[in-house]
């Protein structure tokens, strides 16, 4: 259900590690979402998407599905490296700004030809200007665009779980004039070190536990977990607020790390939203308390089985 979005789903795989294997025969995900026929599938390692019968661009799913999703591999956000807080902030804003998947590509792309460049110790500097006015212009898109998601979940009405305090910490200039000059003038440093140094893909996202004062890093695991899941629903909130519908909602193993009183919070704000919200959990009695149709999920030897309980 994940890939009803743009990216590679909540597991980051490629086309190629959702194959069946051995057989290697490729895979396809279709669905109804919201009136519109999607499918979405591969052959190797290019994924196709279809809307309503027509080829579109792997963008074009975030203006029909909006999918919000926390897994396991998520609870240590705030310990990994910006990498991943970058990441996390980029799916935020794409939920809220469509957009912002074109600005993210155009950026990625402008930023590998230059960091090729630098490699190649190519020193031209026409070659270079051009890609940067490429970076600098969808780099102030994507910064902005980050600045705007930040905004909209600290705007989002407070839930039972504690708030988060964020920031986005970047080096150097943000708009489009102060990016090129920026890039221009690290020509020299960026070739010693390899690679380019300065730029939105440098950006961090910083969080405190507004309560107690303290960086969500020096939080313990169970209050990470609650401040993960309050931006969670802060951003399914900023999301119904912004186009009248909730996200649908994938939370695995969402009630790991959380007691009781916290679970019936999380299932509650989970019905007050309204979402189409899939949890998984390893037993019945993590879900007690919530009205929902349940699925048992069991291995057979023709592959996986779901039935309804």
């Amino acid at each position: 259900m994940s890939l009803l979005s743009p990216g590679r789903g909540l597991r980051g795989a490629s086309p190629e590690e959702m194959a069946r294997a051995p057989e290697a025969i490729g895979w396809k995900v279709v669905a109804e979402v919201g009136g519109h026929a999607v499918a979405t599938g591969a052959e190797g390692a290019r994924r196709q998407v279809e809307i309503d019968g027509k080829p579109a661009p792997q963008t074009a799913l975030g203006t029909v599905a909006r999918v919000l999703w926390l897994t396991p591999a998520m609870d240590r956000l705030w310990l990994e490296g910006a990498a991943e807080r970058r990441r996390f902030l980029d799916r935020v804003a794409l939920s809220l700004i469509p957009a912002h998947a074109e600005a993210a590509m155009a950026y990625d792309r402008a930023l590998r030809e230059r960091n090729r460049l630098i490699r190649d110790e190519i020193r031209d500097p026409g070659w270079f200007g051009a890609l940067e006015a490429q970076m600098a212009a969808a780099g102030a898109r994507l910064a902005a665009n980050r600045a705007r998601a930040v905004e909209r979940l600290a705007a989002a009405p407070p839930g039972a779980f504690p708030r988060a305090d964020l920031a986005i910490e970047a080096e150097g200039p943000r708009d489009e004039a102060g990016l090129r000059t920026a890039l221009a003038e690290g020509r020299g440093r960026d070739l010693a070190a390899g690679r380019s140094l300065s730029g939105p893909h440098r950006d961090d996202l910083a969080a405190v536990y507004a309560a107690k004062g303290v960086s969500a890093r020096l939080c313990s695991t169970g209050e990470q977990k609650a401040l993960l899941i309050s931006l969670v629903l802060a951003n399914a909130r900023a999301v119904a607020e912004a186009f009248g519908a909730a996200p649908v909602l994938l939370l695995d193993e969402v009630s790991a790390h959380l007691d009781e009183a916290r679970r019936l919070a999380l299932y509650a704000a989970v019905t007050a939203l309204g979402a189409q919200a899939w949890m998984t959990g390893t037993g019945p009695e993590l879900f007690e308390g919530l009205d929902a149709q349940r699925l048992e999920v069991r291995e057979s030897a023709g592959g996986s089985v779901v039935e309804r309980r």
